[in-house]
């Protein structure tokens, strides 16, 4: 509407050229329209004759006089023709404004219900009036025959108003009290998600860090006593918890401790500089969160955060199922470990005093934590035998792990069962078990060293005997047939095989020895897409630009699987030309 009131008022001449509209006729609504009465000019009879007599002196510049004049009549009459449209149109547009500030205030409404509200509050005064009225017109009429009987006994009147007045003080001294311990019931408060926004979600992932801040300081400055990082620091601390904890003084010593930080918090939170951690603390920079973010940016911040939600949601997972299943006897020699040491405890609380108690477990929390774990760190090797709580934790499995167990002791018992029966029935003698069942490793094309030309003990790893369904893009070739092809990844001990998904001959399949791999590395194919990519790359001598395997859904678990056979097989390659 605004927009077309500026148009209609800026298309003619300035707003101050235009004629006063005190002095225009009245017009409403449905009175303005394109027919607007025009005052024609009167002439005289002279003025006529000498325009209608062509030979009079000055035809010509009277005829143009005429039309200069009745121009300017009709531009005026198309200014107040727009002046009009104008004013209308302010009329209309303050209107609709005057109508929507009254269903915004609802002013009417508003007094209706403040109406309402004073008649309901005047019938209640006249209730409580009649009831009041009510009240004292009974009390006299009840103790009216009670006189006689009051007066004579004089005691029992006194005890009554004793009582009344005790019940009375007792209700203005705890009455409140007493409301406050009313059974009420309970509120179901349904609480409203907030929906997915791109701008919440890095700052709940940045004020989690902050929150965390404090915790992962602490975890870090007691890691860094028990591994030396300073000697003196550590050392004034060794003797320090011991001479406390041989006078028995260990629990003062750790309230001391917490009033300490909590004083050093107040200071810092007044403005003071102070420093107190062991490990010096590194100032990440901070990165301004960015208001507009592009489609790829937000789907990209969605991809990290979901990482890390479930490599944190992994890590929870694993600890309180490695928890349930120590005590729930999944693994019967660990959990009989823990069984004895609570029974060996129970005895000793029964039999032993408290003191000795407390003192064995402070020297045995100390010498643990500041000596025995600081040597199990710098010798892993004797951590792996002899720190118990280290074997029993690492022991422990998930239920992933479980499960994983399970599978495969059911394909090792049907394996088992077949080479069995085959050894029993058809298998020549003189044939080892593995190479009985890399024979019959088959691919959908045949046996697994027929379709590469491999000896008969190659076979695909057990992390793909199905394979990884991919993409071979070999940039050396310019034919669209050759570039790209379909079909399915394997690994072998010593060879890197793709399988052509189309019918032809095995020309089509690439195998690759990994000896011959000079780097290997994973790819992103298009750079415009969010994400790490879905690719591996594998340069070799024989190629000028690195092979490319691509779209492959499991692509870290393949890209892991060749990178450990490539350095396993490279490693032995090394020693035994060394």
């Amino acid at each position: 509407m605004l927009k077309k009131l500026d148009k209609i008022r800026f298309r003619g001449h300035k707003r101050d050229e235009f004629l006063d509209l005190a002095e225009s006729p009245n017009a409403s609504d449905t009175e303005c329209g394109d027919e607007i009465p025009v005052k024609v000019p009167r002439t005289s009879t002279r003025d006529n004759e000498e325009l209608r007599d062509p030979a009079g002196p000055g035809t010509i510049i009277m005829a143009s006089g005429v039309q200069d004049f009745n121009r300017t009549e009709s531009d005026r009459l198309n200014e107040i023709k727009g002046h009009l449209e104008i004013a209308l149109l302010e009329k209309h547009f303050l209107q609709e404004e005057l109508r929507k500030l009254r269903e915004e205030t609802n002013a009417e409404t508003l007094r209706q219900e403040l109406e309402k509200e004073r008649q309901r509050r005047l019938e209640l005064e006249q209730r409580v009036n009649e009831v009041l009225k009510a009240r004292t017109e009974e009390v006299p009429a009840a103790q009216q025959p009670a006189k006689p009987h009051t007066q004579a006994n004089g005691t029992d009147k006194r005890s009554h108003t004793f009582c009344s007045r005790l019940q009375k003080w007792f209700c203005d001294k705890f009455g409140e009290y007493v409301e406050d311990f009313r059974f009420q019931p309970e509120e179901n408060t349904v609480e409203t998600e907030e929906p997915l926004s791109a701008r919440r979600l890095t700052e709940n992932m940045r004020r989690l860090k902050r929150g965390a801040k404090p915790v992962t300081n602490f975890v870090k400055n007691l890691s860094a006593l028990s591994d030396w990082y300073s000697i003196y620091t550590s050392a004034i601390a060794f003797i320090i918890y011991m001479n406390a904890v041989w006078h028995g003084w260990a629990i003062p010593m750790f309230l001391f401790l917490a009033i300490l930080r909590l004083s050093l918090n107040y200071l810092i939170a007044r403005g003071w500089r102070i420093q107190w951690s062991i490990v010096p603390e590194v100032s990440e920079p901070m990165e301004p969160p960015k208001e507009d973010l592009t489609v790829s940016e937000k789907f990209q911040l969605v991809l990290d955060v979901a990482q890390k939600a479930q490599n944190l949601f992994g890590k929870m997972a694993d600890i309180l199922e490695k928890i349930k299943n120590l005590f729930m006897w999944v693994q019967p020699e660990i959990t009989q470990k823990l069984y004895i040491a609570l029974w060996a405890a129970f005895i000793a609380s029964c039999f032993l005093p408290y003191r000795i108690i407390g003192l064995a477990m402070g020297l045995y929390a100390g010498i643990k934590f500041f000596l025995i774990d600081f040597i199990f760190k710098r010798c892993p090797r004797l951590r792996a035998k002899y720190d118990t709580p280290y074997i029993i934790w690492t022991s422990l499995p998930t239920d992933p792990q479980l499960k994983e167990r399970s599978n495969a002791t059911v394909s090792r018992r049907l394996q088992t069962a077949a080479s069995r029966s085959y050894v029993g029935s058809s298998a020549p003698t003189g044939i080892s078990k593995d190479e009985d069942t890399s024979r019959f490793h088959t691919t959908k094309r045949g046996n697994f060293h027929e379709v590469f030309n491999l000896s008969e003990n190659e076979r695909p790893l057990a992390v793909c005997e199905n394979g990884w369904r991919c993409c071979l893009i070999n940039r050396d070739r310019k034919m669209p047939t050759d570039y790209i092809r379909n079909g399915v990844l394997y690994v072998t001990e010593n060879y890197l095989c793709f399988e052509s998904s189309k019918s032809g001959s095995s020309k089509r399949n690439k195998v690759i020895k990994l000896t011959d791999i000079t780097d290997i590395q994973k790819y992103k194919v298009l750079s415009v897409l969010p994400g790490s990519g879905m690719g591996i790359a594998v340069s070799t001598p024989s190629t000028q630009k690195p092979l490319v395997f691509g779209a492959m859904v499991h692509r870290d678990e393949a890209f892991e699987a060749i990178f450990n056979q490539y350095v396993k097989i490279t490693s032995a390659s090394s020693s035994s030309e060394s």
